[in-house]
């Protein structure tokens, strides 16, 4: 066989497989304006540096009563964040909350409870995240089929988000809970989109770096059930 064509079978041999390890998906929902926050997003910032961990820090804008308005709050934070108050049944939203693979919520300080769900392991579609020449592409497998465990899940179809964020910062806080404390911050969102819907077939998408916030230092994709909002898979990529 020409050795082209055994790459090329090989590659869809590779992209066609039903289920694949997958990070943790770690979201936390978080405000300078919170006095118990800092400790999260230390926290994350620790699960940030894990191969296994794809942590993300949602900033809310719901503290700015209280004085100190986050500069890296976001309206779709919240909207995020109310999704999962309504699929995870919970009363009420709050910070620090942090989400674990869209399927149960935590206070996010609590660092033994959230170690003891980030060690089950975690399978899901394979997501593959390349970026080249001012594109990014994004290739999801195709599923197993009706014998597929994640179709037997009910996760198709599913959201493709593609999340724009910023490695790190550091805010000096002028007002507020946190007013007169410097925060060191870690994979701040900065912004949320919708690719398209995935419902188990082979499929690529692509996104313009120039169309993401200049602060963006990285991007991940999340593939997200519909209703259900849990996370089947994940993938994350340096934009430089």
């Amino acid at each position: 066989m020409h050795p082209l064509r055994i790459l090329s079978a090989a590659l869809l041999a590779c992209l066609a497989a039903p289920v694949l390890s997958r990070p943790a998906v770690v979201e936390l929902f978080t405000s300078e304006g919170c006095s118990s926050c800092p400790p999260a997003e230390a926290y994350v910032g620790e699960l940030a540096r894990r191969a296994n961990v794809l942590a993300l820090a949602y900033h809310v804008d719901y503290w700015d009563e209280l004085g100190w308005r986050d500069r890296f709050e976001l309206p779709e934070a919240v909207q995020r964040q109310r999704l999962y108050a309504k699929s995870l049944r919970l009363a009420t939203i709050y910070t620090p909350q942090i989400v674990l693979d869209g399927r149960g919520d935590f206070v996010g300080s609590d660092r033994a409870k959230i170690a003891a769900a980030l060690a089950q392991s975690r399978t899901g579609v394979g997501v593959d995240v390349a970026v080249r020449d001012g594109d990014i592409q994004i290739d999801l497998a195709a599923s197993g089929g009706p014998a597929d465990a994640v179709a037997q899940a009910g996760a198709y179809p599913s959201d493709v988000l593609l999340v724009s964020y910023q490695r790190s910062a550091v805010s000096n806080i002028g007002r507020g809970e946190n007013a007169g404390r410097t925060l060191a911050e870690f994979n701040i969102v900065r912004s949320i989109r919708s690719l398209g819907t995935y419902t188990g077939r082979l499929q690529q998408y692509h996104a313009a770096v120039k169309t993401l916030p200049g602060d963006a230092t990285d991007v991940a994709v999340l593939v997200q059930s519909v209703g259900q909002n849990a996370i089947i898979g994940a993938a994350a990529h340096s934009l430089h």
